[in-house]
């Protein structure tokens, strides 16, 4: 494979309406970027709330609709809170993204956000959580926040933690 790769399943089709494909590849391509990564893939499903629900039941014990979920295919978290995580291997797949129609839709509007906008920052808060990077502790939590608000500032989209009450 040359070069960064997404590849992404639909299943619902309002997201080919948006333009998921080619969101998610920039968004990929932002942080991958960012943070010097080569040759290195993701598995996207645009999918709704029903499959989501399922997912997040089976796979985190909680039975309910959320907006993203992300299955990293190696633990490359730091030990240290605040540390980078650890640089994955070259032509590595980074792991599976599942992102819900429904609630990112509901998310949107409530935030006062574009769909596009907010989508853009799931995709790349999933895809730094699938290179190790996580907001379970107080300083990677704003290290990932940082970054994530530095991608999507490259990619024209305004801060996500400074432009909404959420």
């Amino acid at each position: 494979m040359m070069g960064r790769w997404v590849e992404i399943n639909l299943e619902e089709p309002r997201w080919a309406s948006l333009g998921l494909k080619p969101l998610a590849r920039r968004a990929v391509k932002a942080v991958a970027a960012e943070l010097g990564l080569g040759k290195h893939g993701i598995s996207l499903l645009g999918c709704d709330d029903a499959r989501i629900s399922v997912l997040n039941g089976q796979f985190r014990g909680k039975p309910a609709p959320t907006n993203v979920l992300s299955w990293p295919a190696a633990d490359l978290t730091p030990e240290a809170d605040g540390d980078a995580p650890l640089v994955p291997k070259a032509k590595e797949a980074l792991g599976d993204v599942a992102i819900a129609w429904e609630t990112c839709e509901k998310e949107a509007a409530e935030q006062g956000k574009s769909l596009q906008n907010h989508v853009t920052h799931l995709i790349v808060h999933a895809t730094l959580h699938l290179i190790g990077y996580d907001h379970q502790r107080r300083r990677d939590a704003a290290r990932m926040e940082a970054l994530e608000t530095k991608v999507l500032a490259s990619l024209g989209v305004s801060d996500p933690y400074r432009d909404s009450a959420a």
